[in-house]
C-alpha cells in the first residue's frame, strides 16, 4: 500500500516559481531516498533532484542547479521541490519516486534506482 501522490503542477510564466509536493502514504518517507524526475513530450525521463534518507545529501541536475531546491518535512510525510526562475525548457510531467536502497546514492538520478513512482503532475512554463 505504499503510495506517492504529486501535486502543485500548473501553468506558470517564464521567471515564475512553483512548489511541487510529493505526499507519501503507507510508509514513512524518512527511511527512503526520494527523487524528482521529469519527462517532456518525445523526450526520455530524466532525474532532476534527489534527497537522501538520512544524512541530508542532495543531488541536482546541472540544468536546475541554483534554481531548484529539494526538501523534506518528515512531520508531514512530504517531500517538496521548490522551482524558481522557471524556463520554458522546464515544461514536463514531474514525477516523484522512492527508493529503499541504503547505498550508492549517486545513482539516484537513474530510473532503475527507484522502487515506487507517483503518477506525475504537469508543469507548463509559457508566456
Amino acid at each position: 500500500q505504499l503510495q506517492l501522490v504529486e501535486s502543485g503542477g500548473s501553468l506558470v510564466q517564464p521567471g515564475g516559481s512553483l512548489r511541487l509536493s510529493c505526499a507519501a502514504s503507507g510508509f514513512t518517507l524518512d527511511y527512503y531516498v526520494i527523487g524528482w524526475f521529469r519527462q517532456a513530450p518525445g523526450k526520455e525521463r530524466e532525474g532532476v533532484s534527489c534527497i537522501s534518507s538520512s544524512n541530508g545529501s542532495t543531488y541536482y541536475a546541472d540544468s536546475v542547479k541554483g534554481r531548484f531546491t529539494i526538501s523534506r518535512d518528515n512531520a508531514k510525510n512530504t517531500v517538496y521541490l521548490q522551482m524558481n526562475s522557471l524556463k520554458p525548457e522546464d515544461t514536463a510531467v514531474y514525477y516523484c519516486a522512492a527508493s529503499g536502497r541504503r547505498s550508492r546514492f549517486r545513482l539516484c538520478a537513474y530510473d532503475y534506482y527507484m522502487d515506487y513512482w507517483g503518477k506525475g503532475t504537469l508543469v507548463t512554463v509559457s508566456s
